[in-house]
């Protein structure tokens, strides 16, 4: 009779070394892909869902188990920068992204159960590509404005992106980081987008029967590391002039986009 233990299935025989090996061959790797990706969301301000997930998948039962631990470690995250950074934003930039976002990614996520999501995976991570490209060589050439239509079409993709993959993330960065004036206005406004999405997400994918045990567990050692990573997150992210930081931004989109090519077969 089988015992269900994080990420696995054992036998109830098993000895404790071998439950103790089998859970830091989950657990262990939890930890550290936390460290790495709330490195990478407190420096870039997103990329928390697009790193993890490369790899998260391969340790959990499910796929929309991975998606939830993921949306709860990021929503982690998202509290601490947002908390010190919320004298920055401007709601009225923010509010009608996010409610776009909502309603296009609750509707992502109730038919996430049918849709075979590796064909959108290849398409994500072309079109991921494609934008670091034209923004790193033209971002001084556009001008994107903070209009009603704006902000609903990059709710838009970005709830799909959110809802499907937890990587609603870069539509949304690349609004922000070209209507804000420097980088501690972008991040603020870019964290509390991801933290009231992934709220939101959170409470979708509970009542869609997400939120299992497993989570819980792995989210209670995924949770040191996102600790971890904000602290060295936030020392790089001090030390990053605003120019230098928009590269950094548009470089990682573009660093996205080919993972997600390389692994969206696997």
């Amino acid at each position: 009779m089988p015992h269900k233990y994080p990420g696995y299935c054992v036998p109830l025989h098993y000895s404790t070394n071998h439950l103790i090996f089998i859970s830091m061959t989950v657990l262990l790797p939890i930890f550290l892909l936390s460290i790495v990706a709330s490195f990478i969301q407190r420096t870039t301000g997103f990329g928390f869902g697009i790193f993890i997930m490369t790899m998260l998948p391969f340790l959990m039962p499910s796929y929309a188990e991975a998606t939830t631990l993921t949306g709860l470690l990021a929503m982690s995250n998202s509290i601490y920068i947002a908390i010190r950074m919320h004298r920055y934003v401007q709601w009225h930039r923010v509010v009608p992204i996010l409610c776009a976002f909502i309603i296009v990614s609750t509707l992502s996520i109730f038919c996430l159960k049918k849709i075979n999501d590796v064909v959108l995976r290849y398409v994500l991570g072309v079109v991921l590509i494609l934008f670091s490209i034209y923004f790193w060589f033209f971002n001084k050439k556009i001008r994107l404005r903070p209009t009603l239509p704006t902000q609903i079409g990059t709710g838009v993709l970005s709830g799909l992106m959110g809802g499907f993959f937890n990587m609603q993330g870069p539509p949304a960065v690349l609004y922000f980081i070209s209507t804000t004036k420097d980088k501690n206005q972008y991040m603020a406004m870019a964290q509390i987008y991801m933290l009231s999405g992934n709220i939101i997400m959170a409470l979708v994918r509970a009542y869609n029967g997400f939120m299992t045990t497993t989570v819980g567990i792995d989210y209670l050692y995924g949770i040191g590391g996102v600790a971890i990573g904000t602290t060295l997150g936030g020392y790089l992210f001090r030390h990053l002039s605003n120019g230098v930081f928009k590269y950094v931004v548009y470089a990682y989109i573009g660093i996205s986009g080919l993972v997600i090519l390389l692994t969206a077969g696997r």
